[in-house]
């Protein structure tokens, strides 16, 4: 029986994107699984892009949307700071993918979280969800893992937290995700932002916490299963 394929039927995207706010700065988190329908395109993306030196962007949704407004809104902050003389803020920053979002809302499908640091109001997160409104909040999360996080987010967030205990709450919500969410998964990056400057970490699969259920990780499907190796017998 022969199976038609629709190549024209919109692909399911999925994806983790987390900002946070701490005492002193944010916290911006995401998985790195990009998915094709059912198909992983890549297991290691990084789904958290650089703006200027002080903000940074976590992209869900279409991953050359989310891709070619971040290149956009790059050029236009160089622009900015080269006649201001000085850096952008995290505002004028998330205004500028809020405006391209929303005047380009019937083209693109994507939602972005905007976080940053700059010596007027220090750390701040802003939501940029589809369709181009902005939200500045104390979190953010987005991306189809997100639908899993809200009551985890309720209960674990709070006002006042360290630098490390924001990184914590962000790895394991994307750690949450991924355990749940069938189109997240990888490792999980975060970006660390604050009067200092920009701190990248990186957690590979086998060093998050393991949710209900979830296997330990094995070298092949045989180690699972108990069965010797081919070569071997």
């Amino acid at each position: 029986m022969d199976q038609k394929v629709d190549f024209s039927a919109p692909h399911s995207m999925g994806t983790t994107i987390i900002g946070v706010t701490y005492n002193g700065g944010v916290v911006l988190g995401a998985d790195s699984r990009t998915s094709t329908g059912v198909y992983v395109a890549n297991r290691a993306s990084d789904k958290i892009t650089q703006l200027t030196d002080n903000v940074y962007v976590c992209r869900s949704g279409s991953a050359a949307d989310s891709q070619i407004v971040s290149d956009y809104v790059r050029y236009f902050l160089h622009q900015h700071t080269i006649q201001l003389g000085q850096p952008a803020t995290v505002k004028v920053a998330a205004n500028l993918v809020r405006l391209l979002s929303y005047n380009n809302k019937n083209f693109l499908e994507t939602g972005l979280i905007v976080g940053g640091w700059d010596k007027y109001e220090g750390g701040q997160i802003y939501g940029v969800p589809l369709g181009g409104t902005i939200v500045q909040q104390p979190f953010a999360i987005g991306g189809s893992g997100s639908s899993y996080l809200y009551g985890f987010f309720d209960q674990a967030w709070k006002e006042g937290m360290t630098k490390d205990e924001a990184e914590d709450l962000v790895k394991k919500a994307v750690s949450l995700a991924i355990a749940r969410d069938g189109a997240s998964g990888g490792v999980v990056r975060t970006v660390i932002i604050n009067s200092e400057g920009v701190t990248r970490n990186f957690y590979p699969g086998d060093q998050l916490p393991l949710w209900h259920e979830e296997m330990e990780p094995h070298n092949s499907l045989l180690d699972i299963l108990g069965a010797p190796e081919p070569m071997s017998m």
